[in-house]
């Protein structure tokens, strides 16, 4: 158990094993996808984007060991802040691009 907030620690390795393969499920699926083919470019994306999401959790859960029922207010917190600068960076630079884009189709 952790001393200081009374957790247990899990010390072996089935939680990275079980994580790196379900991220590697995550990515193959949507090369495969891609390679393949076989749906609309539309739906494609949405496709990557869900994998994507889901693969952020998986990370989360396995690698960071965050789980959501148990963590403190102080890291949601944190994590809540990051995910707002990340969609910041994200939204301002796709932003940025389709600015460009249509200006220089113009």
């Amino acid at each position: 158990m952790d001393a200081s907030s009374g957790i247990p620690i899990e010390r072996t390795a089935r939680p990275y094993l079980i994580g790196i393969v379900l991220a590697l499920i995550l990515t193959a699926i949507p090369f495969w996808l891609v390679y393949d083919g076989a749906l609309p470019r539309e739906t494609l994306l949405m496709v990557i984007a869900t994998f994507a999401v889901v693969q952020i959790f998986v990370h989360l859960r396995f690698f960071l060991h965050i789980d959501f029922s148990t963590t403190p207010r102080e890291n949601l917190i944190a994590l809540a802040f990051a995910a707002v600068l990340i969609c910041i960076m994200v939204g301002g630079s796709l932003w940025i691009m389709f600015d460009l884009y249509h200006r220089m189709m113009v």
